[in-house]
């Protein structure tokens, strides 16, 4: 008589040394393509980078250019100063922030952008003519309707216009808030003011609902609100009200400008 291989036991032992073998599969492939997966995000930050910078990679060894264009420094947000003893290569800003120890707690009148917190040192990105800083590359972040969004803006050498702006990470509904990635928004974005006057008080620049009357005044510091996304164009505006403002960038913004850092 043949054996009987439909028991519960055989069964079982089946079952088991697959899920075994699978799991054995997908934990390898997990370790092998994790170093690929690093180099990916570094390869997309890197290329939002030079795009707010407005530097074209296409065709381009992204990190050879990156390496060639860009100067990464840290800034310590508390003395506003560089805190070179920081590898910026090394730094991983996110995991500092859920880190006590180096995290700045907001308030809620402070935290216009719904951070709660946020890292005590920031990485920003230079292109330099020199000792001249052509280019200043800010990381900036806050909450949309869905999601934190993450992104960058590049401001020209006088500190106060823009040069390009993107968003590399969020959440926000395709279509909607999610055209804080179309490439037409984002466009509206190169030559817009920040600051009324040129001072530092307070960031002029926002989101407005509808589309901006380009021959009115105040024009330059106004983008097109985001076509039935209300909540996100509020989160775009506040994010960059929270970063470039006293508890944000704008001390060490003053202090470049004056020639103190």
């Amino acid at each position: 008589m043949s054996a009987n291989n439909d028991t519960i036991k055989k069964t079982l032992i089946v079952t088991v040394s697959l899920c075994v073998v699978c799991a054995v599969f997908v934990s390898a492939a997990a370790v092998g393509l994790k170093p690929m997966q690093e180099a990916n995000k570094v390869l997309d930050k890197q290329t939002n980078i030079l795009a707010a910078a407005n530097i074209e990679t296409e065709g381009k060894d992204v990190f050879a250019l990156f390496d060639e264009s860009i100067e990464a420094r840290v800034l310590d947000l508390e003395t506003n100063t560089w805190a070179d003893d920081i590898d910026p290569a090394s730094y991983d800003e996110m995991k500092a922030a859920k880190d006590p120890k180096q995290a700045v707690k907001l308030s809620a009148e402070q935290d216009l952008a719904g951070i709660r917190q946020h890292a005590r040192y920031k990485t920003l990105y230079m292109v330099k003519n020199g000792d001249k800083i052509e280019k200043l590359i800010l990381p900036v972040h806050g909450k949309g309707l869905w999601s934190t969004m993450y992104g960058f803006m590049a401001l020209e050498g006088d500190l106060n216009t823009v040069v390009g702006m993107t968003f590399f990470a969020h959440g926000e509904t395709p279509g909607l808030g999610g055209e804080v990635d179309n490439p037409s928004w984002k466009a509206q974005w190169p030559g817009k003011k920040i600051y009324a006057d040129g001072d530092f008080d307070s960031a002029a620049v926002a989101l407005i609902k509808g589309k901006v009357d380009r021959s009115a005044a105040g024009s330059e510091y106004q983008i097109d609100g985001l076509a039935g996304a209300t909540l996100t164009s509020v989160g775009v505006t506040n994010l960059f009200k929270f970063w470039l403002s006293e508890n944000g960038y704008a001390p060490f913004l003053a202090k470049l400008r004056a020639g103190e850092v």
